[in-house]
């Protein structure tokens, strides 16, 4: 299971909003700057996350970006459904009808909310606080 690219980089762009966290409001490119993302990436991913109720903006003087809640309240989960959407391995869960051909005699499709509850708790065990700090 790999996250994509874009997940990858809402993460990134969270912890490099975090490390601002109590400081003036920043930038969609100043946080392109400090990340290394292209600022289309940023202004992309930032619309989503502030869609998500993660990020705030705010235009005119003083305006800028921030986080809406302390990184400590924001999980991992938080960020990737964000990006995402709902946290599921497989498919055939989804609200859209699977193109699955086993579907119909499946004997493990029960058994997927309780992998998918599994792997979203164990992103929500990690805060952005962690992911923000750096490493040695």
């Amino acid at each position: 299971m790999r996250l994509s690219s874009m997940a990858d980089y809402a993460v990134v762009i969270m912890a490099a909003a975090a490390r601002h966290c109590g400081g003036v409001r920043v930038s969609a490119s100043q946080l392109a700057e400090e990340t290394g993302l292209p600022v289309p990436t940023v202004q992309k991913l930032v619309s989503k996350l502030t869609a998500a109720g993660l990020m705030r903006s705010s235009r005119g003087v003083g305006g800028g970006l921030k986080l809406a809640r302390p990184p400590a309240a924001i999980t991992l989960a938080d960020i990737v459904e964000a990006v995402e959407g709902p946290i599921a391995l497989t498919a055939c869960l989804g609200e859209n009808k699977s193109d699955c051909t086993l579907e119909a005699g499946c004997n493990v499709r029960g058994h997927w909310p309780m992998v998918n509850a599994a792997l979203r708790g164990a992103l929500a065990q990690v805060a952005l606080t962690q992911l923000a700090e750096e490493v040695e």
